[in-house]
């Protein structure tokens, strides 16, 4: 993938807890420094910043903004006896995790309180109420088959026309990985609403052609 160089963070990334892959991050960056020229990009799943960081420095260079969905309660395999439970989460008043404090933080230590908005819901509540066109949607939140069906359903029909459409831990390979990110990535094909742009390890970038 080519485009302009990467903007130098404002904060040490490896610092900021989460699971997104320095390649995949800067992709993240470039698609959303070219698309937040034409409106607001939004992500689900956030977790504790780590690409809202990458997608909200390009946001903010295009004097844009960054929605940010999450419910910050985890996703399964961030719950407690799962391979990716942060104990440091934990949240023993409330009896569940909570990452928003996390975000909070970093999203201060990066200088993007003014360019990345969090809302705090569960997704396919959001997407139910949301009314705005977005020039670019990334899809990173529960990898259930439930969970990421219905971030697809509930996220594509507000991608603009000729927005951008992220999918994140796309493995065609069983072996590599949960199958549901690959099989919302596999519909929006199908759909013929949108077609392969590019695709940085597990990142799939999709363009919105009707």
């Amino acid at each position: 993938m080519t485009g302009p160089e990467m903007e130098v963070l404002d904060i040490d990334i490896e610092t900021v807890k989460g699971f997104m892959d320095v390649a995949e991050g800067e992709a993240l960056y470039k698609a959303a420094l070219a698309e937040s020229t034409h409106g607001p990009v939004l992500e689900v799943g956030t977790y504790c910043g780590k690409s809202a960081i990458y997608l909200g420095t390009a946001c903010r260079a295009n004097d844009q903004v960054l929605f940010a969905v999450d419910h910050h309660r985890g996703s399964e395999e961030n719950q407690p006896g799962w391979e990716h439970h942060d104990p440091e989460t934990w949240d023993a008043e409330a009896g569940a995790m909570d990452t928003l404090p996390f975000l909070r933080r970093n999203l201060r230590r990066a200088n993007l309180e003014d360019t990345v908005i969090p809302v705090v819901g569960k997704s396919h509540l959001v997407a139910k109420n949301w009314t705005t066109p977005l020039a670019m949607v990334f899809i990173d939140g529960g990898h259930s088959r439930e969970m990421a069906m219905g971030d697809y359903k509930g996220w594509t029909p507000h991608v603009a026309e000729n927005g951008l459409l992220a999918i994140h831990d796309v493995f065609p390979n069983p072996d590599d990985g949960g199958r549901p990110p690959y099989e919302i990535y596999c519909l929006a094909l199908e759909s013929g609403l949108f077609a392969e742009e590019g695709a940085v390890k597990s990142l799939r970038l999709l363009r919105r052609i009707k």
